[in-house]
């Protein structure tokens, strides 16, 4: 069923990219870094080989952020624009965020402390701001959306149409470009991200592929953005590698940047409808809970029950357990506060309430 005649307008398709991506990130973590970093006595060396290159599933999340966060941007004011973010990301990262300082500090024996003005700071989600440690490993990713929805509302303050997102990601690719080139001082990159910003800004441009159809200037804004993705995603492939001592080949690392960027291409084509089933949309909605509990509390998990159970039952039982989590996470936290949520950030609607309570 073609995009523009779906009942809600929902690309299920990015929904199925999204929990593989999150998937991708978990076995990661379970089955290469959390042992190669000296965090979990689990060790699977063959699985290892193909794990180690899971840590792209952030390349694509942000390469699916450009493009959804675009599309759900357009036509909103700054305040609604704002409302739906904090709705998207506080609610779960709340109880995610406590949940992981509290079996961290009962239950890591050290390995992950945490302090209550670190907990306090990570619940803004703005700690690295002023450098304060994540609660959790993988919240790093976090403070890179952040930044992107901050460029993203600048654009809704100005209005945002299909010129000004052009002119916009041209000035933002240029920047990019200009301050790996070294010409512009180290704090600049607070605003432009350079280590992701062509995720991003690829992932804006398929959005007006989406919108507006294919047309010379976001097809060459998607290629220059490809040309600084590779050799970026080999620098950090490098560097991962050296933290783990391990090798990760830079045709593999080149393989699923490319492949990620065409799929993402045919999707912004409408050439993936035929892919496209509504449960997608029931397994996408776990991907940010997934994300956000999988990581040190799979580590504590691995590292108190790791002598005593078999280690191939001990890492399908974490990750059905943190599946399940996930699943609570959303149906009882993120469900029922989001609507709560959007009518304390919304005047409007809570006059509307009142109103209707009044009746």
């Amino acid at each position: 069923m073609p995009a523009a005649h779906r009942p809600s307008g929902r690309l299920y398709e990015v929904d199925l990219l999204r929990i593989l991506a999150a998937l991708a990130v978990l076995i990661y973590h379970y089955l290469f870094s959390a042992y190669a970093g000296g965090l979990s006595p689990l060790h699977f060396p063959h699985a290892s080989v193909v794990a180690r290159y899971g840590y792209l599933g952030v390349d694509l999340f942000f390469l699916i952020s450009g493009f959804v966060v675009l599309l759900s941007a357009w036509d909103r004011t700054p305040r609604s624009f704002l409302v739906s973010r904090a709705i998207r990301l506080y609610p779960a990262y709340w109880v995610a965020v406590t949940l992981t300082a509290l079996i961290s500090v009962l239950f890591s024996e050290g390995r992950f402390p945490v302090s209550l003005p670190q907990y306090l700071a990570n619940l803004t989600m703005f700690n690295s701001l002023p450098d304060i440690k994540n609660v959790d490993v993988v919240y790093w990713t976090l403070w890179a959306e952040l930044r992107f929805y901050a460029l993203i509302l600048l654009l809704t303050v100005v209005g945002i149409t299909r010129r000004r997102v052009t002119v916009f990601l041209w000035g933002w690719l240029a920047a990019t470009f200009v301050f790996e080139a070294g010409l512009l001082p180290g704090a600049a990159d607070l605003v432009l991200n350079t280590q992701f910003s062509h995720y991003f800004i690829a992932g804006m441009a398929l959005c007006l592929i989406h919108r507006f159809g294919p047309s010379p200037q976001p097809f060459a804004i998607l290629a220059l953005a490809l040309a600084n993705a590779i050799p970026r995603g080999i620098g950090f492939a490098d560097r991962v590698g050296n933290r783990y001592g391990a090798e990760l080949h830079t045709p593999v690392v080149v393989a699923v940047i490319v492949a990620s960027f065409a799929i993402m291409l045919l999707i912004a084509l409408r050439a993936t409808a035929s892919w496209a089933r509504p449960w997608f949309a029931t397994l996408g909605a776990l991907t940010y809970p997934l994300y956000l509990i999988h990581a040190h509390i799979g580590f504590v998990v691995f590292e108190r029950l790791g002598p005593h159970v078999n280690a191939i039952l001990l890492t399908l039982g974490t990750l059905a357990v943190m599946i399940a989590a996930a699943t609570v996470l959303h149906q009882y936290v993120e469900k029922p506060l989001a609507p709560r949520l959007k009518r304390l950030l919304s005047p409007r609607l809570r006059r509307e309430s009142a109103g209707a309570a009044r009746e």
